[in-house]
């Protein structure tokens, strides 16, 4: 009854599919349709093909970073108003952390906050510490006040390296990282390659846009999907 009010065939579709591998109850799906999961999925540079073989994955068992991380993320819920700093940023999502998860997804685990990394003589320290245990990996999170910054990549690839070194159990695939920020431009993000690097840059809002603003980034993230795309092909054809 929730679902079929629901007028796009593959958002019903991938509520469905989300509703039997996460076991949902009624109170969760109306959140998730309320909260329009399935429009933030697309906003996150999917097209809905890309959707439809993510489905394809998900009903194989097959679990991917590209499923389990989302762009933006609505934090929303850390009612956090006005002028913030990192630090109250990160103080909200403890202090907020159900609501935190919900918003990331299924089979996050919190570690650690602040986890420090001491490399010779000096001491760093990591934002927020995760494990995701369908990826079995860390997953390490830096939250940002301001835009990305290609430099944002270098200070991350770091922190995974030390991660892979001294906190990857057996058995765990390598550490993956996620640069919480404000806005991220894509042609920076598209030119630092980040996928090689298991790297992966959202922005986050701290307050859910209205539904027109979200029906325009998704028709513009479509749009530039099909932009490359077409690009590639003729890249091939030439």
């Amino acid at each position: 009854m929730e679902i079929l009010p629901v007028k796009d065939p593959l958002a019903r579709d991938f509520y469905a599919e989300m509703c039997r591998i996460e076991h949902w109850d009624v109170r969760t799906l109306r959140k998730k349709i309320g909260g329009m999961l399935f429009q933030r999925t697309a906003l996150s540079k999917n097209t809905k093909e890309v959707i439809s073989a993510e489905l394809g994955n998900l009903r194989a068992g097959h679990v991917t970073p590209e499923t389990v991380f989302r762009d933006p993320y609505i934090l929303d819920c850390l009612g956090l108003k006005g002028a913030y700093s990192e630090r109250d940023l990160e103080g909200a999502i403890l202090r907020e952390m159900e609501g935190f998860l919900l918003e990331m997804g299924p089979g996050f685990s919190f570690v650690a906050r602040q986890k420090r990394m001491s490399v010779g003589k000096d001491d760093f320290h990591l934002d927020l510490l995760f494990y995701h245990r369908h990826l079995r990996r860390l997953v390490a999170i830096e939250l940002k006040l301001e835009s990305f910054q290609p430099a944002h990549v270098g200070q991350m690839e770091f922190y995974l390296r030390w991660l892979d070194k001294h906190e990857r159990a057996p058995g765990e695939k390598s550490p993956i990282g996620l640069i919480l920020c404000a806005s991220a431009d894509a042609e920076q993000v598209e030119l630092c390659r980040l996928d090689a690097k298991a790297i992966r840059v959202s922005e986050y809002l701290t307050e859910l846009p209205p539904m027109p603003l979200l029906q325009t980034r998704l028709h513009q993230a479509i749009e530039h999907a099909r932009e490359q795309a077409a690009m590639r092909l003729r890249g091939k054809e030439g």
